[in-house]
């Protein structure tokens, strides 16, 4: 990690979610002193809480943002690229019911799907007689017909820590835990002030996220674009069904929901979309939401998905422009990335809305705008092709470093050996060292959670708390015992 810079920073970002990071990787690859500030943990909100998936957005062609899905599509084949370690291909079915959207209006919009992303190199479309599909044996009698095509699965707030520690690594300084207090314009720059003391920069970023309202105040500022706050919540249960297909349901209210292999052992359904007014530090699903999740899978479940079959649920709240759509899923899944006008003084520079799987283009369109203004960002756009710590890998050779893992510690597991290269890739021997077996980790936690692991997230990933491992770094609490997740947060709080 870096040594704190000589002040001003060139650039300030408020903000540790997967907007924040991206931008701070990208400001810092191109020679500006970048300072990222997080009033929590990195992804301790939404980016966290997504659906895990980079995808062009299927449903979005129904409302005609053709470029937007044009843009999410081309990205989820620059994120495989350059983070083949948490990024991986997976096919979707899509159950056809004759009472809801026609068939050759789904056959036409997956057509559509296939040829709007350029470069695509996941396999297409197609249709699929779900007697004979391996899919087909989960679902509720009758369901005969469908469709099967590509999209593409993330770990969301890895995403976000590896976007913070490539910033790092070229020399950002990330500081979470700091919540910003004020923020206002002095001399030529932005004073920041937190409780670790007031930072200067000559540029200010505002990516709040959800909050970002909340940030543009605490400048003295008055949002150019309002942010809607809408909750999308999810349920996991145990495995409903054994095979490697996710599942997109048509609903009747015209949404649709997903069905998702989910760590292995588990399926994650969702999402919901609620117009979101409470608290955005402690955000949980309602029963209403629960409720809901629960019917709309058992529409399509051979077994139906009751409550109690339910073992975590997660919510987030998308930071979506408010553009005065009534229902709050035909609310735009873009952004915008407004800069303050030169005649105001140090600049400011706004993001609103957008989705996880436009982050890297969004982080390059923002430091492409503050470029403008700041010379010390006057490099050219990199991101595209520059993997994630530890995604050096062809995208296609996840396999043969999970094969190579096994094979140099043979005391991992087939389970443990994918699921540290799928976290760590290529650097995770940079934790595993030279350890013949789990005694030379250390303490051993339950669920494949050594003491050396923690140890990494703590000095290299930031993790603080019991929570930043077992829910963020990892989804590893899903596998544990209460009493093991207790024994993680006595040994973390030490």
């Amino acid at each position: 990690m870096s040594e704190p810079f000589d002040l001003p920073f060139d650039l300030i970002v408020i903000g540790g979610g997967v907007n924040g990071a991206g931008i701070a990787r990208d400001a810092a690859g191109r020679g500006a002193k970048v300072l990222l500030l997080e009033a929590r943990d990195l992804a301790s909100g939404t980016s966290s809480a997504s659906t895990k998936l980079v995808h062009g957005g299927l449903r979005y062609l129904e409302y005609y943002e053709f470029a937007l899905v044009r843009e999410a599509l081309t990205e989820r084949e620059i994120l495989w690229g350059i983070a083949p370690h948490i990024v991986r291909p997976l096919r979707f079915v899509l159950p056809w019911m004759p009472h809801l959207r026609p068939r050759w209006m789904l056959r036409l919009g997956l057509l559509l799907y296939d040829h709007l992303g350029t470069h695509n190199r996941l396999p297409g479309a197609k249709s699929i007689d779900l007697t004979r599909h391996p899919a087909g044996g989960a679902l509720a009698g009758g369901i005969t017909r469908g469709f099967e095509y590509s999209d593409g699965w993330v770990d969301d707030a890895r995403l976000v820590a590896l976007n913070a520690l490539d910033a790092a690594e070229r020399g950002a300084q990330v500081r979470t835990h700091t919540p910003v207090t004020a923020a206002r314009r002095e001399g030529g720059l932005w004073a920041v002030e937190t409780p670790a003391g007031t930072f200067h920069g000559r540029a200010l970023v505002n990516a709040g996220g959800p909050g970002a309202d909340d940030v543009a105040r605490l400048a003295g500022e008055e949002p150019e674009f309002h942010v809607r706050r809408v909750r999308g919540s999810h349920i996991v249960t145990r495995k409903l069904f054994d095979h490697p297909f996710a599942y997109i349901f048509q609903l009747p209210d015209t949404r649709i929901c997903f069905a998702l292999p989910y760590e292995e052992d588990f399926t994650l359904i969702g999402t919901t979309d609620r117009d979101h007014t409470g608290s955005l530090v402690d955000v949980r699903a309602g029963g209403d939401e629960v409720a809901y999740l629960c019917e709309a899978a058992s529409r399509y479940l051979a077994k139906p998905v009751t409550q109690a079959d339910v073992v975590w649920t997660y919510s987030g709240v998308r930071a979506l422009i408010d553009d005065g759509s009534g229902r709050p899923e035909a609310a735009t899944r873009g952004y915008r990335i407004p800069l303050s006008d030169p005649a105001e003084g140090a600049p400011l520079l706004g993001v609103y809305g957008g989705k996880i799987t436009s982050c890297r283009h969004l982080a390059e369109a923002a430091v492409d705008e503050l470029a403008k203004r700041l010379p010390a960002l006057s490099g050219p756009a990199w991101t595209a092709k520059a993997p994630l710590p530890g995604g050096d890998f062809p995208r296609e050779g996840q396999a043969a470093l999970i094969a190579g893992l096994a094979a140099r510690y043979p005391f991992l597991s087939s389970a443990e050996a994918t699921r540290i290269v799928r976290a760590y890739g290529t650097r995770a021997e940079r934790w595993l060292g030279s350890a013949k077996g789990w005694n030379d980790l250390g303490r051993h936690f339950g669920a494949g959670l050594s003491e050396a692991e923690i140890a990494y997230l703590r000095e290299v990933e930031w993790a603080r708390s019991a929570e930043d491992v077992l829910w963020r770094r990892s989804k590893l609490g899903l596998h544990m015992s209460e009493a093991e997740r207790v024994e993680v947060e006595a040994f973390m709080g030490s």
